[in-house]
């Protein structure tokens, strides 16, 4: 197999070595191309990563390498978006707007703006190390620039990585490897986090007045007569079969209840030993259909803690729980890599919970799935990330954070999705399929799979069929791959 040939300037990867060689692993790695680095600038090489253009070797594309970016990686934050040359890319405080141009030299294309550190910063999520949280650790958005400049939705991250395999695909002979099977183009996951199946006669009609006003008395009726009720699964089951496509559903194994909501720790009341989850848990397997975790608010708190509920509802599921999701989107607040890192501590192959509460889009800007790079060990995460990219209520319970008609919103989603070969995970509840009681809800879902499956780019599976492929895609180019090792998992 040909590979792709690579130099980094050691001036650079002195200092960064890990992050830069994960940063080229994850760019190579998405768009499909096995690398070759070389060591020495007599080689030849079709990308070559420099401080100084100066006595760069023969090359196809020479890319600056910025060091004062690497030295203060937190320091920058966003001004705004800037499309140059089809690229979008970040401007930084401080920075002039033109502060990326191309050339060519002698049939080299020469980039003076290092879109490496811009992929990094975007994917680590430097800057939000900056944003205000409240007490669950949600972030802020109020006035940012990333939600000015709709940098969640347009993931220029990954908008970076697709322009450089358009200009790839022109210098490189060999094609890369499909990003996804089945000839699509994209990929989408369906799931489910199941909160509220057992619906409470006392309060839900309580919180479905709040949310729909008098309009919503006649339903409330009908809750506390026991007319209408949250427990969805076979309607899902049913509605999905008739699309053709299966998805996953994420059960809390921690049993919650209303005195610990009311001390802090919202986690689901249900109990997944009772024998009607046991049943549910049948239904879902024999149909197909994945379980995985919804780990509980405090789950990042403790390995054990975290691994307890894995095996429990491993047990009582009859599945193996490869994915994950947290309750509450509630990574540790103060450090979210912590939690990434336990992850691959409990044997989780994918988790999904790296988005905002309120705001929809691709949190780390980057619609491919990931490695996650582990900042204080200097290495990539061994649990792949599959970003959620749209939960029900961004669009309903919070949307005057993301203004503007819902299904033009998810129609630009999956724009998007296919035009980066990227990943639209969608995340709808488990107790909102009611047309009555959640009116818009489920519709909104359900038109939005009607576009997908009609658009034949797509290759729909569940989160750990994405997660299988993408982790054996990885694994097969970095073993045809000689070099860029650093801070490899």
């Amino acid at each position: 197999m040909q590979r792709l040939r690579i130099f980094i300037d050691p001036r650079i990867k002195t200092l960064y070595g890990p992050e830069i060689c994960w940063t080229w692993r994850l760019l190579l790695g998405g768009i499909g191309y096995t690398w070759e680095e070389v060591f020495e600038k007599s080689s030849e090489c079709e990308v070559a990563y420099l401080v100084s253009f100066q006595d760069s070797p023969k090359c196809k594309i020479c890319i600056k390498a910025d060091p004062d970016r690497w030295a203060r990686k937190s320091h920058w934050r966003l001004e705004t978006l800037r499309s140059t040359d089809g690229l979008l890319h970040p401007v930084f405080n401080g920075e002039p707007y033109a502060s990326l141009g191309f050339s060519m030299k002698e049939g080299c294309l020469i980039c003076d703006r290092d879109i490496i550190f811009d992929i990094f910063w975007s994917v680590t999520g430097q800057e939000e190390k900056h944003w205000p949280k409240n007490k669950h650790g949600f972030f802020d958005l109020n006035g940012a620039t990333f939600l000015r400049e709709q940098a969640l939705r347009l993931a220029p991250g990954s908008a970076i990585g697709r322009w450089l395999e358009n200009k790839l695909s022109k210098l490189f002979s060999v094609p890369p490897v499909p990003r996804w099977p089945q000839g699509k183009k994209a990929a989408v996951c369906l799931s489910h986090d199941v909160d509220n199946p057992e619906i409470s006669r006392l309060l839900e009609p309580i919180h479905l007045i709040w949310r729909q006003g008098l309009s919503g008395l006649r339903p409330a009726i009908s809750i506390l007569t026991g007319s209408k009720n949250y427990w969805n699964f076979s309607s899902w089951i049913q509605m999905e079969k008739e699309y053709d496509i299966q998805s996953a559903f994420y059960f809390s194994a921690q049993h919650g209840s209303l005195i610990k909501y009311l001390r802090g720790t919202p986690d689901p009341f249900y109990d997944v030993r009772s024998e009607q989850f046991k049943e549910v848990f049948h239904q879902l397997t024999e149909e197909g259909f994945e379980i995985g975790l919804h780990a509980s608010y405090r789950a990042f708190e403790s390995k054990e803690r975290f691994e307890s509920e894995k095996n429990l509802l491993q047990l009582v599921s009859g599945q193996e729980i490869r994915g994950n999701r947290h309750h509450f989107w509630h990574l540790n607040p103060d450090d979210v890599e912590s939690t990434l890192f336990l992850h691959e501590k409990v044997g989780l192959k994918y988790d999904t919970s790296l988005t905002h509460e309120r705001y929809i889009g691709w949190r780390r800007n980057l619609s491919w799935p990931f490695f996650p790079f582990l900042q204080k060990e200097r290495r990539e995460s061994k649990t792949l990330e599959i970003s959620t990219t749209w939960m029900d209520d961004h669009l309903f319970g919070y949307l005057k954070w993301n203004p503007g008609d819902r299904m033009e919103t998810l129609q630009s989603l999956a724009d998007t999705t296919a035009g980066q070969g990227g990943c639209l995970l969608i995340d709808v509840h488990d107790y909102v399929f009611d047309e009555t009681l959640f009116p818009g809800w489920r519709k909104s879902y359900q038109r939005l799979l009607e576009v997908l499956i009609n658009h034949s780019d797509f290759w729909i599976a569940k989160p750990i069929e994405i997660a299988q492929h993408w982790i054996e895609r990885y694994e097969s180019i970095v073993r045809e791959s000689t070099g860029l090792n650093e801070g490899l998992k």
